[in-house]
């Protein structure tokens, strides 16, 4: 049996997180298994989609946090990393001058990925494992600055496409209707070929979302529960949010929009309920270098 450690560096619009993970090869047999996960809440989306590129402060948040993953990727005795970074550096204008700060300072290199590569990333997670391979599914994972939404038939990617929606762009009101349309015909045009389709949610606000109805792990959460939390959760202000469901400050805001975009998709599909197994693109990273790193051995 061999075991090596690798991490994935997700660098989002509303927080950071690195997942370090245990590879586990036992003859033909490959076992992906989480060892820590640490988030940080810097919201680079703030910057990027308000003043258009990132501020001197939260390039030093940014550092600061590069230098605790690295840390502790040393602790873990990690072999390979990768850090991606997705659509707050994708559009901020100094992106150039912020990786090679991180680069200079930590020693970790970021690669900014497109939004179809984080959507391929995300939509090759543990799905296999997870789904009814007979059923049809809208795969949608809400970020800060974009959303990724990939049809799935079968256990296959059918189609995937990404948009400038996010929960960070939502709360500074960036996002114009037309944005919303686009998603619309995008959706409705992609389900015309099903007759039921199911969604399923990747981010950490569908993961609380799904906490706060306190539906059992595995079962879906439908339509109706979803709609009704993100009424009671609209209703309240933000620190009643806090105290009330015990909610992270950086969490606290972005739960109301994000649950909107869900529910829309279900709107929009036809779908009448969503599964969230608790994976993203950290999780979908982790598999995506091992893959690599088998084809070049």
């Amino acid at each position: 049996m061999k075991v090596k450690k690798f991490a994935a560096i997700d660098i989002g619009s509303n927080a950071m997180r690195v997942l370090i993970a245990n590879v586990i090869e036992k003859g033909d047999e490959v076992l992906f298994q989480k060892n820590s996960l640490v988030r940080s809440p810097v919201r680079l989306g703030e910057d990027s989609f308000t003043l258009g590129e990132i501020s001197s402060e939260s390039l030093k948040r940014f550092v600061k946090t590069m230098k605790a993953f690295k840390l502790l990727m040393n602790v873990h005795d990690v072999t390979y990393y990768k850090a991606y970074a997705t659509s707050a550096l994708r559009e901020a204008n100094n992106s150039t001058h912020v990786i090679k700060t991180i680069e200079k300072k930590t020693g970790i290199k970021v690669e900014i990925i497109d939004g179809s590569k984080e959507a391929e990333i995300i939509s090759n997670t543990k799905m296999a494992e997870f789904i009814d391979m007979q059923k049809t599914f809208l795969f949608v994972d809400v970020g800060g600055g974009s959303t990724e939404f990939t049809f799935i038939n079968e256990g296959k990617r059918v189609t995937s496409k990404s948009f400038k929606i996010g929960t960070v762009r939502l709360i500074n009101n960036l996002v114009d209707n037309r944005v919303w349309d686009a998603i619309k015909e995008w959706i409705k045009k992609n389900s015309e070929n099903y007759d039921k389709i199911t969604l399923m949610g990747s981010g950490g606000n569908i993961n609380k979302l799904f906490k706060l109805s306190n539906i059992k792990e595995g079962k879906p959460l439908s339509k109706i529960n979803l709609g009704l939390i993100h009424k009671e959760l609209e209703a309240l202000t933000y620190e009643e949010r806090i105290l009330k469901f015990e909610l992270n400050p950086d969490r606290a805001d972005v739960i109301v929009p994000a649950a909107r975009i869900y529910l829309k998709a279900l709107e929009w599909s036809g779908g009448q309920k969503i599964y969230v197994p608790k994976f993203g693109l950290s999780d979908g990273m982790i598999k995506y270098m091992y893959k690599n790193l088998k084809k070049k051995v």
